[in-house]
This record gives C-alpha cells, sequence and structure tokens, in this order.
C-alpha cells in the first residue's frame, strides 16, 4: 500500500469504514511508520545519500499551510523511486547546508550540475555543498522574469484606462449626457483591449489566432511601447531556443541587455539586473541545455499526492509515506 498514493478515504469508502479511524489505524499497526528509525526528526530533515548522482535540482515547495521545505533530487531517477537525496524543513541556506554536510565528501563532490532558481540561498547551498558542480540557472524562471514585466506593463496601462473611463463618466454624468464609450475596430474599448490582451503577449507571433492578430495590431498601435516591450520579451526567448554555442549566447545577451537599457523601461530594469548578477549561471545553460523542469515536475508529484491524501494532516507521516514511494 506504501507504494501507491492511495487515500485511506478512498478505502474506507469502498468498504464501508470510518476513514479518520482507518488512516489511525494503518499508521499505527499496519504502515511501519512508528517502528521508523528517522521518525524523531522527519518533519525537520530526511537524507538519502545514496540517491545522489552526476545531476541533481534544488528547489522548495510548500507542504501544509506554506510550510517550505527545500528538496534535492535526483534528475536520473526521472521522478520515480531514487529521486529525493533531501528534503529539509524551511529555505535559510544554514539549516539545509547543515543537513547536507552529513553527506561524505566523496558522494557530493562526484555532483557536476545542479539546476536551480534564482533565490540566492539556493546558489549558497550548492557552492558549499557541491563545491566542483556547475550551477545553471532555470532558463523558465529568467524567461518569467520578462514575462512579468511586459505584463505589468499591460496592468499599468489598463488602471489608466480604468481611471480615464472613470473620468469619462464623471463627466458624462455632470453634463447630463449618457455615457458611451470608445469603440475600436475590433468592438473592444481600451480597457476591453488591454485586459483581453494577456494571453496573446506570452505567445509568439506566428501562434497568434487571426483574433489576437487582430488585437495585437491595435493594441501596439494605442500603446507602441507595449510592442517594443513584447520584442524584447520574445527576444529572449528566442536565445534559448536557438542559440547552442555558449559564445554566441553571451553575445546576444548582451544586446539584449544594451536594448533593455536603450528602452528605458522601468519594469524590465529589475530583468536587467537580474541577468546581470546571474550571467554565469544562466550562460552555463547551454553547455548541456539543462533546466530545472524535473524539480518543478516532482513538486508537482507532491501536490497530487497530497491532493489524494486530501492536504496533509501529521508531516511525519506523509514524509515517511513520500519516503517509501520516492526515496
Amino acid at each position: 500500500m506504501d507504494n501507491t498514493p492511495v487515500s485511506c478515504s478512498t478505502l474506507a469508502k469502498f468498504y464501508g469504514l470510518n476513514a479518520q479511524r482507518l488512516e489511525e489505524w494503518y499508521r499505527i499497526y499496519l504502515s511501519g511508520f512508528l517502528e521508523w528509525s528517522e521518525r524523531e526528526h522527519a518533519d525537520k530533515w530526511l537524507l538519502f545519500p545514496e540517491n545522489i548522482s552526476p545531476y541533481l535540482s534544488i528547489d522548495e515547495t510548500s507542504l501544509s499551510d506554506d510550510e517550505l521545505y527545500t528538496i534535492i533530487t535526483n534528475k536520473e531517477a526521472k521522478g520515480r523511486k531514487g529521486s529525493i537525496v533531501s528534503i529539509v524543513r524551511g529555505t535559510k541556506a544554514e539549516d539545509v547546508i547543515e543537513v547536507l554536510l552529513r553527506i561524505k565528501d566523496r558522494l557530493r563532490h562526484k555532483v557536476k550540475e545542479v539546476t536551480l532558481d534564482m533565490a540566492a540561498n539556493m546558489g549558497v547551498i550548492v557552492t558549499r555543498c557541491f563545491p566542483k558542480a556547475s550551477q545553471v540557472t532555470d532558463r523558465f524562471h529568467v524567461q518569467k522574469l520578462a514575462c512579468d514585466a511586459l505584463q505589468d506593463m499591460r496592468i499599468a496601462f489598463r488602471w489608466k484606462a480604468i481611471e480615464q473611463e472613470n473620468k469619462e463618466i464623471a463627466l458624462a454624468k455632470e453634463n447630463k449626457e449618457s455615457y458611451v464609450p470608445l469603440i475600436l475596430e475590433n468592438g473592444d474599448t481600451h480597457r476591453q483591449l488591454l485586459i483581453r490582451s494577456r494571453y496573446l503577449l506570452f505567445k509568439n507571433e506566428d501562434k497568434w489566432t487571426p483574433r489576437q492578430r487582430q488585437r495585437a495590431e491595435i493594441l501596439f498601435h494605442y500603446y507602441p511601447t507595449l510592442e517594443v516591450a513584447y520584442k524584447l520579451t520574445m527576444q529572449l526567448k528566442s536565445i534559448y531556443h536557438t542559440t547552442k554555442d555558449k559564445k554566441v549566447a553571451l553575445t546576444r545577451l548582451a544586446r539584449w541587455y544594451n536594448a533593455i537599457e536603450e528602452s528605458g523601461f522601468e519594469h524590465f530594469g529589475t530583468v536587467m539586473r537580474s541577468v546581470q548578477a546571474h550571467y554565469k549561471t544562466i550562460l552555463n545553460f547551454f553547455d548541456r541545455r539543462a533546466t530545472n523542469a524535473s524539480a518543478e515536475s516532482f513538486n508537482a508529484k507532491i501536490k497530487a499526492f497530497r491532493a489524494t491524501l486530501r492536504g496533509v494532516n501529521h508531516i511525519p507521516y506523509f514524509l515517511f509515506r513520500l519516503k517509501n514511494i520516492y526515496a
């Protein structure tokens, strides 16, 4: 039973039993949880040195009530048994490092590559515990920064459009007139245009539907800075998709960086500074094109398991079952 994410509530319903009592009986008498040697510290840390491989991922996930855990996974296990290397409560670098240093040096030194997000604490952990590993900043986190900056610009224009509409409505009332909004060529108002343009700004131009293409043309006509920002976002995406050589990637990133500087867009300033701060680990992506997708996928498995169990009422027991399946 431990090797499949089956909830006690499902079994209880099938056999006509009390779900809470069945779960308690299973945990105490059948699961082996009470005899588990690591039970006392399970909610603080778990470690499985035998699952270390040359290629790891590090990420954080929430188990219950925003209780964050830092999880290191073995990419070569492909989300199956042997995936978990360590689970540590919290995201403080010193706490995670203390646990990981329990692993023998020879095992930690065989790690060649670790993929991670842009959080500073993750970089500190990897540097200290896996000193011979190349750090690779996940490309999706970099791209998301640019997408978020673009969407922030769209939202800023939307608020201005809402405020302008409110002023026009107030003026019409003051003049005892009916308010008639300006309708654009595709039937949208400015407010609707900016709301309905959200999804097309995430997509490459060649993937737009005819209606999205029409909406984009109108959007960029009235808000030309959004077109510039959109092109900057797609240029970054293109660098990741079409560049194979690390030196070429460095050149293209430098040009992209300069284009952002020239644009003067405040919303892209954070993106620019983040790329500058992490450019070495960003460029390491082009060595093997490694991403943190395996860690994100593993987080999704944890969430699905948690949903199957209808939440986490007892974290040590949840981790015990997670260990049986993935460690």
